[in-house]
């Protein structure tokens, strides 16, 4: 993939992955009350408003604060930094790793952004499932990392002791 056009992508897929994540939370916190819940499509979709100083699905909110700005902001950081590294620079990624880790990236960056402006907290607000079974709280930011992840399983990230990919492994 030439430079210009990798640059391109990992700057469009930022700005809008990003972006949305952002707007959609300050929709959130500027109209919507805290814990308030309401129900969509037989209560298959909920939106409600929380705050959540944890990691996904809350993992970690019990932490000490400094604990939590160690791992949530420090490493949370230098994870971005990584994965724009290997997005942006990195010479051996390919395409769809170029995406999958931007994505990756995106998510790290949107609730980072909340943790720094907003006290440690990041803003969740969308709930999805059928009956007892649902999903946990989560935001835009938590949609594109998983996404993400997809994106990179499917890509073959994962190689072979040999240091080469899956796909260049079955081709010899």
């Amino acid at each position: 993939m030439q430079n210009v056009l990798r640059l391109l992508l990992v700057g469009a897929l930022l700005l809008a992955c990003v972006g949305c994540d952002q707007v959609s939370k300050e929709l959130v916190r500027a109209d919507a009350p805290l814990r308030e819940s309401h129900a969509y499509l037989g209560d298959t979709f909920r939106f409600v408003h929380v705050e959540n100083p944890g990691a996904f699905l809350g993992v970690g909110s019990s932490l000490s604060g400094p604990v939590r700005v160690v791992l949530f902001q420090g490493l949370i950081g230098l994870l971005v930094l990584g994965l724009l590294w290997a997005a942006a620079l990195r010479a051996r990624t390919r395409p769809w790793q170029v995406v999958g880790f931007t994505l990756l990236a995106s998510s790290g960056i949107g609730n980072l952004i909340d943790r720094l402006l907003y006290n440690g907290v990041v803003t969740d607000f969308l709930n999805i499932g059928v009956g007892g079974v649902r999903t946990g709280i989560f935001n835009i930011a938590d949609v594109v990392g998983m996404v993400g992840l997809v994106v990179l399983l499917f890509a073959g990230v994962a190689t072979t002791p040999a240091g080469e990919s899956h796909e260049r492994a079955r081709e010899t």
